[in-house]
Order: structure tokens, then sequence, then C-alpha cells
């Protein structure tokens, strides 16, 4: 014993934690000397993912009250999509606000119960689960909070951080919370297996002293073990980085990060490549001895107002290089109310209404669970893009995983699997060489045993508007179609007429495959080789074999979602695109276009996918001015949908009283292309202010003319770097003339004394290349040579979250600038006080 005492002080004196949750029995998971979670029953480590997901809660739970939904039923379906997805880790922060009285009693209210009911659920399906029992705030978001009466709604996050009688109050909570006995699995949260960890509290705001904050969260261990809790106890460190020493210094087992790398809520959806704002996870506490040993967990990640698929797996591979060992998408959306996406207007995932993404999330938990992965990041970004089975690709809009077992994809992909023969699971979005499917949702292909298989076909999936736009119930953003596709089926030993059955509730559909080809409607479905018996058996412990979970269908008649491009090039014939649901089989579609200089052209729209149809417009019309173009579906008993208004009748009848039409300007013949505008692009504009309070992008007017120029200003007794940057690809790829050389970039700017600015190009690859001016006020117009552009870094943007990560990216690996790779465009200023600098417009030249 006495042995022991020296070694732990020894340990103190290096500042090592010598409390560590030790193996036990009944607990699943234990944080070795290391710093490593591990399964206390093999001793290997132990790696956890998945999402946050809130329906007990605030808002959440609102929310399904008036559209008078059960909630039970919704943490089913939410659940089940959460085990469909391969996930494996819950995490939330509980509400206290909600289920506590001013002193810290527990309130058994219906919030409580359905946290209750929600954890019974998790077990059923062996998803883990991390709790959060404090979160500070109110219930309100996005609605104002009500007053509770609770220890946070008395003393908010900065009192219930320093104030004595908030410490115990918040002991008291702990204590009765974690002895809690949840009735549908007669366990409290401390003697359930399911529930591995905890995190003592949500996003804490240190203020004080640094004793104060090991106090305090020493304090709140010792509450929570008093319960006889002995599982590893988590304590976030990203949120207050400047106590960082304070929290280590603690009795935590482990430490408790988020990664928000696009930001948050920019009011848009945040187009481009943003692969480089997930290139790598850092930390700035290795100087800290006490911090290197313990467990690391990310309870939030998201990539913000990004609804590309790409982002997931490559933050998975950024998180395990960083040790972590647990991993919690933000937020999950109730497939209730996804539609409308009103719970957090700035993350937006659901397995019905964003396949591809949902199907991004569900390779990223492969890529974390793997084994050997942490040293598969050294080649740098984009040549890490590729690693061991995985795939990630901005320019195909595709992540993928390709093993002997999995074969998962996000998008249309032309890679064979590795091995046909030997697997065993299949989920995409679009086609691939095993599934050649035109439909825009997601499906799931399982084998069972005999050499069957399980098909579970969600509805095809369609975006009506910005999903990350302001919010609001009344405005859906998504919906959901339900119809019979054609899916061609290629899997080794189903033959070409292979036998169909329905499986789910409802679906009595028999038939078999002519030429592996079948047409099937959203459902579950068992595929056998002709003439072989059909065998009952589940996909797996969580997964039934009858299981189906989709939105109900809804008939909202004809409905077409495009947007139009603003500039084309003369001459060069262009794609129209659209998305349209509601088409009949006999239905015909067709887009009528003129230009003003009297030209009409009528052309048939084609299909493309099932709710896909382009058409190509003719040279001929493409002369200097403006295109003029409308839609019309022509459909049974001679009715016509005009677009844009969805106007009924015939829109060539006498009486026709509408004269909608989407416009195009085109170009005059060697042009220049006007990568950015103030006046027409500021409400697409990411900015880089770092603060607030001194620095800040705004807008003016330049000379006597009605255009814009964004003006970025700094007030603080430093110098600061500030910016913008404008997604441009559109306009290159729509703009170029491609016999015609472009050799400088042109813009427009005046400044309030000397200020040196940097425009930065950066590729779809996220290569940069950059050149510096010194903008005075007496010159408006700078221009660059192309050739000037030399190799360098881009400023990442929207500026990652938690702020220690890195600011500037540089992709590795040599690589020529490509004029038609043109993703982005930069502009950096270094200002010192009281200067400023105002962009009007930035524009590429063509050659003479």
């Amino acid at each position: 014993m006495k042995r022991f005492f020296i070694i732990a002080a020894v340990l103190v004196a290096f500042g090592l934690n010598t409390t560590y949750a030790q193996k036990q029995a009944g607990n699943l998971v234990y944080v070795d000397q290391e710093g490593a979670m591990r399964w206390t029953a093999r001793n290997q480590k132990a790696f956890f993912f998945g999402m946050n997901y809130t329906v007990p809660f605030a808002f959440g739970y609102r929310s399904h009250q008036k559209l008078n939904i059960n909630p039970e039923k919704a943490i089913d379906n939410d659940v089940y999509h959460m085990a469909r997805l391969g996930l494996d880790a819950f995490r939330v922060h509980v509400w206290d606000t909600e289920i506590s009285d001013a002193t810290g009693n527990l309130k058994n209210n219906e919030h409580l119960r359905l946290f209750d009911y929600l954890v019974a659920q998790l077990k059923k399906r062996h998803i883990y689960i991390v709790i959060t029992p404090i979160a500070f705030w109110g219930n309100g978001y996005p609605e104002r909070d009500e007053k509770t009466g609770s220890f946070s709604d008395k003393y908010g996050k900065d009192g219930a951080l320093t104030k004595e009688e908030a410490f115990k109050a918040q002991e008291n909570y702990l204590k009765q919370f974690f002895k809690h006995v949840n009735p549908y699995t007669g366990l409290a949260y401390k003697d359930d297996p399911q529930v591995i960890a905890t995190e003592i509290n949500n996003e804490p705001h240190h203020t004080g002293s640094q004793t104060l904050a090991t106090t305090y969260i020493n304090r709140m261990i010792k509450a929570v073990k008093s319960t006889g809790w002995s599982k590893p106890v988590f304590y976030n460190i990203s949120e207050s980085p400047r106590y960082a020493g304070a929290v280590s210094a603690s009795d935590a087992d482990g430490f408790s990060f988020q990664w928000y790398p696009t930001g948050l809520v920019a009011g848009h959806t945040q187009l481009g490549n943003r692969l480089p704002n997930v290139a790598k996870y850092t930390f700035p506490y290795d100087t800290i001895p006490s911090f290197a040993k313990r467990a690391r967990m990310v309870y939030e990640f998201d990539a913000g107002d990004v609804l590309q698929s790409v982002m997931y797996p490559m933050m998975a591979k950024s998180f395990r290089a960083a040790g972590f060992q647990w991993a919690t998408q933000f937020a999950y959306d109730p497939m209730a109310t996804a539609n409308v996406n009103t719970e957090y207007q700035t993350h937006y995932l659901n397995l019905a209404y964003t396949p591809a993404k949902a199907i991004g999330l569900m390779i990223a938990g492969q890529v974390f669970h793997q084994e050997n992965i942490t040293n598969l990041n050294a080649a740098g970004y984009p040549a890490d893009s590729v690693f061991g089975a995985y795939k990630v690709s901005y320019k195909q809009q595709l992540s993928q995983l390709n093993s002997d077992k999995y074969y998962y994809y996000t998008n249309t992909t032309t890679d064979v699997p590795v091995n046909p023969t030997r697997l065993m699971h299949v989920a995409g979005v679009g086609a691939s060489p095993v599934v050649n499917y035109k439909g825009t949702g997601a499906y799931f292909l399982d084998r069972l045993a005999g050499g069957q298989w399980r098909l579970e076909i969600m509805p095809d999936a369609m975006i009506l508007s910005d999903p990350f736009a302001k919010a609001s119930p009344q405005k859906q953003v998504a919906a959901v179609v339900w119809q019979a596709n054609a899916m061609q089926i290629n899997l080794p030993g189903l033959g070409s007429d292979f036998e169909v059955t329905g499986l789910n509730n409802g679906n009595d559909y028999r038939s078999k495959a002519s030429n592996q080809t079948i047409t099937l409607s959203p459902g579950t479905y068992l595929l056998k080789r002709k003439g072989t018996k059909s065998i009952e058996v589940n996909v797996n412990s969580t997964l039934g074999l009858r299981e189906f979970v989709a939105p109900a269908p809804e008939d909202k008649g004809i409905q077409l979602i495009h947007t139009p491009l603003n500039h084309v090039a003369a001459n060069i014939p262009f794609t129209i695109e659209t998305v349209i649901a509601g088409v009949g089989a006999t239905d015909s579609v067709m887009v009528q276009m003129n230009n003003l200089s009297g030209v009409y052209s009528m052309v048939k729209m084609q299909r493309s996918s099932a709710l896909a149809y382009r058409a190509t417009v003719p040279a001929t019309l493409l002369t200097p001015g403006l295109l003029q173009y409308r839609i019309m579906v022509y459909g049974k008993n001679k009715t016509y949908h005009t677009f844009p208004g969805n106007h009924e009748g015939d829109p060539f009848g006498w009486d026709y009283a509408h004269d909608d039409y989407w416009q195009t300007y085109v170009n005059t013949p060697r042009a220049n292309i006007e990568l950015f505008s103030a006046t027409a692009d500021r409400q697409q504009l990411n900015a880089y202010v770092p603060d607030w309070r001194a620095t800040r992008l705004g807008y003016t007017t330049m000379g006597s003319t009605s255009a814009l120029a964004a003006t970025l200003s700094n007030k603080s007794e430093t110098q600061q770097t500030v910016g913008f940057e404008t997604i441009v690809e559109d306009k290159i790829k729509y703009q170029l003339e491609p016999a015609l050389a472009y050799n400088d970039i042109t813009f427009n700017a005046t400044a309030k004394g000397q200020a040196k600015v940097k425009v930065i190009l950066v590729d779809r690859d996220g290569f940069a290349f950059a050149a510096t001016v010194e903008v005075s006020a007496t010159n408006n117009t700078y221009t660059i040579p192309l050739n000037a552009f030399m190799a360098d870094e881009q400023l990442l943007l929207p500026r990652p979250y938690p702020g220690f990560l890195p600011l500037w990216f540089k992709a590795q690996g040599k690589h020529n600038f490509n004029l038609r790779e043109l993703s982005k465009v930069q502009l950096v200023a270094w200002l010192d006080k009281n200067e400023e600098v105002a962009v009007s417009s930035i524009s590429l030249q063509a050659g003479q």
C-alpha cells in the first residue's frame, strides 16, 4: 500500500491523472493508463460513432406535440434509421432545465420519461450511450425560452460555474439523476452497461480563477461517483480553451471536443470544395503533461450548412488521426420534422430527406471503426482522399467504401466491387455496377442465409428550397416522392429472373425479375434465386427482416425546382436542368425558349433520373442579350402546368394571362467574366472578420453608381487579417469560351491608407494560387496577370470552430493552375488601425 501512494505521488507531481476509470465488472469500457478507452472483456481499443438526437426535450418535443405526433412512435422510427445506418453511438445534452428545480431536485416528468424510453430503444438496437446531464441553457431555441424554475434558469451558464449555491444544486441534481431508475430497463443510468460514460456538462464557459474551475469539475465528478458510478467521466476542454490547464488538472478521465469546420448559421448552403476544412484536427494542448494520457471524445460535429455527401468520411479519418474514440454528429433531424428543418437550421441530416449525406455518415462510421486508420492522412489532402478501401471525391460528389464485405456509395459510381462473391452489404444512392437505379432515395441490400438478400428502398427525395436559409414550419424545404422505379440488380447467385417478395407491413408484392430488372415501390423485399426456399432470418441483431420506416406518401401535385444560370457564353450550347415531381408516365415536359431577337424554340426535356429532366439550349438562341424560357408539363386530359408559377391553362391560349419567365444573360463574344460583384453576390459571401467589435465586412457605394462595394475595415489597435470568398464554379463552367485566352485578373478597389491585399484563386482540388498588390486611394482598378499567381495557401472559410484549429491551408503535392478548374476567389487584406479597403468587383479579363 505504501508503494502505491509513492507511485501516485510521483504521478501527481508530473501532472498525471491517477483516478482514471479502471476495469470494473459490469462496465463495458474503461480508460487505461495511456488514456485509451478499451473494452473491458477483451482489452481491445473501443471506438463509437453516431449522433445526437433531441426529441424528448425542448423544441424537438414541442414540434412533435404541435403536429400531434406520438413521440414514442417518432423515437422508434428515428432509432430504426440510426441502426439502419450502422451507427453505434448516441449522445445528447439533457435539458436539465426541463427536469430539475432550482435546488437540483429531479422532476419525474414527461421529458424524463421520454428520455428513458429513448435510452431503452437505443439499447435494443445495441447503440451505446454517453449522457451529458447538464446543458445550462434554456429550452426555447428557435423559440423563446420558457421559465422553468430550474437551477440553470436561476443561475445561467456563468453563475452555474462560479456560485457556491449553484454548485450545491448541481451536485444534488447529479446524484439524483444517476440514481434514477429507468422504468423501461429497470436500471439506473449508473448501472446500465449500455450507458458507457458521461460528460459532466455541455460547453462550459468558465470565468474566474483556474483553481475555481478545477474545484468545480472535481466536485461534480465526486457527486457523480458518489452514486456508485465507476465509468469514464469526460469534461469539455475546447469551449473554454484558456482553462485547458485547469481542466487537465481535474480528475476527469477524458476530454470532450467539437468540430464545426465550416462554421455555423451561414443562412445559405455552402458550395464549393470544403474538404480542406476537414483535412486535419489539431490540438494546442500537447505541452500540458496531464492532457496527453486522457481519453478523447467528440461530443458534437457537423459540416454546418453543407449538403454534400463527402464531408463526414474525411472528418472521421481526421478524428481517428487525432486520437478520438467517440464521435457523435449534431444533430439527426427527426423524420417527422425533417421536411422543414426547423429544429436546427444550420444542420440537416435525415435518411429520408438527405439520403446521400446519410450514406456518407454510414461510410464515416466504417472509417471510424477501422483498426489502422491513423497514419493514412500523412500524404495530406488531396492525396489522402483515397485511403484503404475508401474514396472521397468532391468532383464526383462521391464518398465510397469498396471492400470484401461492404460496397457503399453516395452517388453514381463506375467502380466495380473488389470481390462481388464475398459481398455482404450494399448501400447507395444513384447507380453502380451492382445496382442500376435512377431513383433518388437510398437503398440497402443485405445478404441473408442461403445467399438470399433483403432489399430496402427509400422513397425518392427532392430538395425544394435552400434547407439552410431561414427556417419556418410553413416552409417545406424537402419532400419525398413515392413512386415505382426500375432497378437492375447484378449480384452473384441471384440469377437474371430472381423472385421478389414484399416483406414490410402492407407490402404484398410478388413477382420475378426479367433480365435482372424489377420495378419496385419503396419498402422492404426478399430477393432469392428462382426456385429456392425462402428463409425467415433477420439482417442482424439490430435490424428485423420486415422492418421499414419512411415518411408517409403525400400528393402535392406537380412540383418543379429550377434555378436559372445568371450568365452564359454566346454561341455555346448549354443544358437546362430541372427537378420535377408528379409527372405521369404519359406526360411530356417541354421547355419553350426565346431570345430578344425574336428567335423561338420548343424542346422536349429528357428524363435523366426519377425526378430530373434536361434539355439543351441550341446555339442559335444564344446570341448576346437575354434568353427567356418557361417549362411546361403537358399531361392527361390535355392539361398544362407552366413554370415558373405553376400556372394551369393553355400557355398558348389567347386568354392566358401569365407572363412569368426565367431568364439568363448571354455575354457578348470575348466578354470579361465577372467573378465577384458586391451587388449580386453579397448574400453568398463568406467573410473572415476575427473580432466583431473591431473588424467588419460592410457595404458602401463607389462613386455615383448604384453598384455596391464590399468594405473590409479594422478599428483595433493591432493589425488584423480580414477577407472574404465567393464561389465561381458555375461562372467559369458556363462563361469560359473554349477558344479564347484569358490573361488577367482585374478588380476595382479603393483604400483608406495603404492596404496590402492578396487575391487567391482556389481550384476544385483545393490548390491555391495567389498574388499580392498594394491598394491605395488614388488607383481604383488593379490588374494582375494570371501568370503572376504562384502556389500558395488559402484562407479556410467559413472559419473552422473551435478557434484553435488552423486558419490557413495549403494543399499537398505539385499542381499546375488550370483556369477551367477554378472554384473560388478569395480576397484577403492586412489592415492596420482605421484602415479600410473597398472592393466592388473582381473580373477575369479576356485576351486581345
